[in-house]
């Protein structure tokens, strides 16, 4: 049963969907979020959605998460994944000690943190906290972000640290206020256009150590389910917002189809052809398959984090694999959607055509690589699979 928290978020996703749709062509050409736009998305509770109760938040399960994120990301792509992003935030904060995400939410649930997880920069170890210099790009929704976060190789005299892990390096993302980084205008891309992923940069900045975490292997001060496994429910949300792209583009298909498009040359219109009706039944089948997929394992993951986090391990390649698959089937829903319209997609301002590109750059994010589908055949075998939780 829904409770009211998650029936109050699910249902502002709904109502507001249909403002997001109708500023798509804005927030692709202005490449970010419009600020009035992110100020409904605030209201709407989606950036505190994941904030426990006890600061300020909502406190929904994974499930009604992901549910907003395909909702908005079935509206504009772009708007999903930001908005993904900015929910995140208390996971991560998680991370820090219970004082200082106490002292972040002091002023109100709605705190966003954007960055980057790859280790591109070099924290050196000072009396107190690092001396951080660094550049990370893909930083989506920085120009809106609270805090921004740089994931760091840490160095001692020159010399880089261990981790407990044999053969790693010791890794330490530094958290900083926006006016001591600079954003770089670096986000020219094909797809996802709307979600102000620029590069961000520190230079000789200095982070007080009980403002720096550990992404990967950074255990939660926070109790309750959502703040297990936070890196597998990320690998969801992005899942998501992937299927929730496919069935904007379903949607789009049959609208247009409905109109009574006819393909040069055809005796008649589309939505009469057989060969037409069968490729719309698969590719809407496909939709509904991932979703399916989605739901057993959010449920699975759920329970898991509530009842027996020793089982979540084995959770983790399946989860992993089935961001990689649902991405790699979306592209294909929306690929068929795309073609089938046929010369009208072509146009800038179709919103097919930006689905299209908006789950063609999708796919090249590493998460979704192909390659975690080994993982999970590792797992089958019994091999090792090295993944993080």
């Amino acid at each position: 049963m829904m409770n009211a928290e998650a029936k109050q978020v699910l249902d502002a996703a709904r109502e507001l969907a249909p403002v997001v749709s109708s500023r798509a062509a804005d927030i692709e050409s202005g490449r970010r979020l419009p600020l009035e736009l992110l100020g409904q998305l605030k209201q709407a509770g989606f950036f505190r959605m994941f904030v426990p109760r006890s600061h300020g938040g909502l406190e929904v399960d994974l499930r009604t998460g992901m549910q907003v994120l395909e909702t908005l990301a079935r509206a504009d792509g772009a708007t999903g994944w930001t908005t993904m992003i900015g929910s995140e935030s208390p996971h991560l904060f998680s991370f820090l000690s219970r004082e200082r995400f106490d002292a972040i939410y002091s002023g109100g649930p709605d705190v966003i943190m954007a960055g980057g997880f790859n280790a591109q920069g070099q924290a050196v170890v000072e009396p107190g906290g690092y001396r951080v210099t660094g550049r990370w790009g893909f930083a989506s929704g920085c120009q809106h972000a609270d805090w921004l976060i740089g994931n760091c190789v840490v160095l001692h005299e020159g010399q880089t640290l261990p981790r407990p892990t044999e053969g790693l390096l010791r890794m330490r993302a530094m958290l900083l206020r926006p006016q001591e980084v600079r954003i770089l205008d670096t986000w020219n891309v094909l797809g996802l256009r709307g979600t102000g992923s620029h590069d961000v940069e520190m230079q000789g900045v200095f982070c007080p150590e009980e403002n720096t975490l550990d992404i990967f292997s950074g255990t939660s001060h926070l109790p309750g389910p959502g703040f297990v496994a936070p890196l597998l429910q990320f690998a969801l949300h992005m899942a998501a917002v992937s299927l929730g792209i496919a069935q904007g583009a379903l949607e789009d298909l049959v609208t247009l189809v409905g109109t009574g498009k006819r393909r040069m040359y055809a005796r008649a219109p589309l939505f009469e052809s057989p060969v037409f009706q069968l490729q719309l039944g698969r590719a809407d089948t496909r939709v509904r398959a991932a979703r399916a997929l989605l739901r057993d394992l959010s449920e699975e993951l759920w329970d898991a984090s509530t009842n027996n986090p020793a089982a979540i391990p084995a959770v983790a390649p399946r989860v992993s694999a089935a961001l990689a698959w649902v991405t790699e089937t979306a592209a294909e829903v929306v690929g068929a959607c795309y073609q089938a319209a046929g010369a009208s997609a072509l146009k800038d301002g179709s919103s097919l055509q930006r689905r299209f590109r908006d789950l063609h750059t999708f796919r090249q994010h590493a998460a979704a690589a192909e390659g975690w589908l080994g993982q999970a055949g590792a797992a089958l075998l019994g091999q090792p699979t090295g993944f993080w939780t």
